[in-house]
């Protein structure tokens, strides 16, 4: 599995995240999130995918320091490693 597609499913991830803690302020972010999911899935270029996977994460690690239980640290770690390379 490339990294792309690695990225890609931590991208789900933290879809999955968004969903779990139901935030109004979350919403556009998730939707967009998941429409480059679904781009890429179609596409494979991955553009959209690391612009808002790197939006998805700060918006984590921001309401993860108000919530530190309610986000998994994993998920944020994921997304920052496949961004870093």
């Amino acid at each position: 599995m490339s990294n792309t597609e690695k990225f890609r499913n931590a991208c789900e991830e933290a879809v999955g995240v968004f969903t779990k803690l139901n935030n109004e302020k979350q919403t556009e972010i998730k939707s967009k999130l998941e429409y480059c999911i679904g781009s890429y899935d179609h596409d494979k270029n991955p553009v959209g995918l690391y612009e808002y996977g790197e939006v998805a994460l700060n918006e984590l690690r921001s309401f993860k320091k108000q919530n530190p239980r309610k986000v998994n640290k994993k998920v944020i770690d994921n997304l920052q490693k496949f961004l870093e390379n």
